[in-house]
């Protein structure tokens, strides 16, 4: 069968066809703004995008092939997921910070048949090319490395085309944790996604100007498409520093950014933020940890009413979000909510019997939307136990207030098992982000040679300061009781991330708990 009847068949138009409509309609605007300061209009980034699809169909790309990026926040990543979707092929984000040997176990548990590779990952390419059984490399751009697609896709007429996938199949492999084992392949599908996009951010600008200076891989890639498709624009940093990010929006006219709190709280201690210009800046979403109170209040005074943290999961997409002043809405403790459900998503917190639970009581959280995922890659199994009559097993311990505000405990499996009783990790960092000494922290569980577990506290001091252990089980003992108190505590300059921007736990156990 000639491509030319393969192109159209399914008759079902994707989100990227839907983002390359909407570049369409003004193709002579700025869409992204690449880290070298190289503006790319909406209308060369459509042909870009299907000039490169049709090369990669020529290649054998197509419905349910594997197509792997090993890109940074570069323009060209976002051209090749684009690329490959428009193609049929479904996406797998290969996270900096994983090691060669994962990356390429990874690769072979997905299937993949091509790897795309960026300017700023050459070195890790190199790397996997000493392995064995690495699918057929391509570069997005002139290397040394592997032959450049991009020239070749030059070449191609920029003639539109589309509808080679269908609602249910997998625009992406979404891969949670991963800096040891193969992480779990969560499938989301292009008609689920596709719905999210149909639903757009609030605040974001008007059009929305998107800042990522974090990885296009998470989040930011997703806040990028939604950016695109509000008829925004994106502007791309290679990585995340204050003074750059601080600059870029002043420069940019940036109306709204991605960040983790840690990031967050680097803005507002840097000395840059009060001669900075940030008029233009409308919302800045924040997440993806736990965040303190006492400093999310003090960035509302500061930065003013911008503030939406979001709470989700990879399985679920976005599940809650809690807009400006609501950071005043705390619980138990005076814990942060997460808050309240976004349009289109049922949440319940369940006993382990699966009935529904009183406002006030905690159990798991569990969630029904129309953009949760399809189920685990070749994990039927754990699909499963965690995707039950629509509904989300999320794993996360939670309650709901009276006004349908939802406050996050912790992981079912994160938490520790100490003699008494439970101490929930996430709970315990809430209550020691509120002590003036404490910038950062992350707590974990550690078994001592009788299987016993113990509670372990690692802690970056604010500026000045030093902690001592007896002062923070005195503090954590009047605030919460004895049980929760940690019996060992760490002061480290800084907390180590995963590939996915969430403390190192796994790491901080393997090097403090021995």
């Amino acid at each position: 069968m000639s491509r030319q009847r393969v192109i159209g068949e399914t008759g079902f138009s994707s989100y990227v066809e839907s983002v390359l409509h909407v570049l369409s309609a003004d193709p002579s605007r700025a869409a992204v703004t690449t880290a070298e300061g190289l503006v790319i209009s909406a209308g060369a980034l459509r042909d870009q995008v299907h000039r490169l699809g049709r090369e990669l169909l020529e290649r054998g790309v197509g419905r349910g092939t594997t197509v792997t990026l090993l890109t940074g926040n570069t323009a060209e990543a976002l051209v090749a997921r684009y690329a490959a979707n428009l193609a049929g092929a479904r996406v797998v984000g290969l996270y900096e910070g994983t090691s060669a040997p994962v990356m390429a176990r990874v690769m072979a548990s997905v299937d993949c048949s091509l790897l795309l590779v960026d300017e700023q990952r050459q070195a890790t390419a190199r790397e996997l090319q000493q392995l064995p059984g690495i699918p057929r490399m391509l570069s997005l751009g002139p290397s040394d490395v592997a032959g450049d697609v991009l020239a070749d896709a030059s070449r191609r007429p920029a003639q539109p085309f589309g509808g080679l996938v269908s609602p249910d199949d997998d625009w992406c492999i979404r891969h949670t944790g991963g800096t040891t084992g193969i992480p779990k392949g969560i499938r989301m599908t292009h008609g689920s996604y596709l719905r999210s996009l149909d639903h757009p951010i609030a605040n974001a600008g008007d059009p929305p100007c998107f800042l990522a200076c974090t990885s296009l891989a998470h989040l930011a890639g997703i806040l990028a498409d939604r950016a695109l498709h509000q008829g925004g624009s994106v502007v791309l940093r290679h990585g995340f520093e204050a003074e750059d990010v601080l600059a870029t929006i002043e420069r940019e006219r940036i109306t709204h950014t991605w960040l983790l709190p840690s990031l967050l709280y680097q803005l507002l201690d840097h000395p840059d933020l009060p001669g900075t210009d940030l008029t233009s800046l409308s919302r800045i979403t924040y997440g993806g940890t736990a965040a303190s109170p006492s400093r999310m209040r003090h960035a509302a005074k500061v930065l003013g009413p911008v503030l939406h943290g979001l709470y989700g999961q990879a399985e679920t997409q976005h599940i809650t979000e809690v807009g400006p002043g609501e950071q005043e809405v705390t619980g138990r403790g005076g814990q942060l909510t997460v808050g309240r459900a976004l349009p289109g998503v049922e949440i319940a917190v369940r006993n382990a019997d699966g009935e529904d639970l009183p406002p006030g009581e905690r159990g798991e959280v569990q969630v029904r939307s129309p953009f949760v995922m399809n189920g685990y890659w070749k994990q039927p199994e754990l699909t499963a136990q965690v995707l039950r009559d629509g509904w989300v097993h999320t794993g996360d311990v939670g309650y709901l207030d009276e006004d349908g505000y939802l406050y996050i405990v912790d992981r079912i499996k994160d938490m520790i098992v100490v003699v008494g009783g439970h101490v929930y990790p996430a709970e315990l960092e809430d209550l020691l982000l509120s002590h003036p000494a404490i910038a950062q922290c992350a707590v974990f569980g550690s078994r001592d040679d009788e299987s016993v577990e113990h509670v372990h506290a690692t802690v970056v001091p604010a500026a000045g300061q030093r902690p001592s252990l007896e002062e923070v089980r005195d503090f954590v003992t009047a605030r919460k009781g004895r049980l929760y108190a940690p019996e060992a505590l760490h002061l480290v300059p800084a907390i180590p991330l995963t590939a996915a921007g969430k403390p190192d736990k796994q790491l901080l156990r393997s090097q403090l708990s021995g």
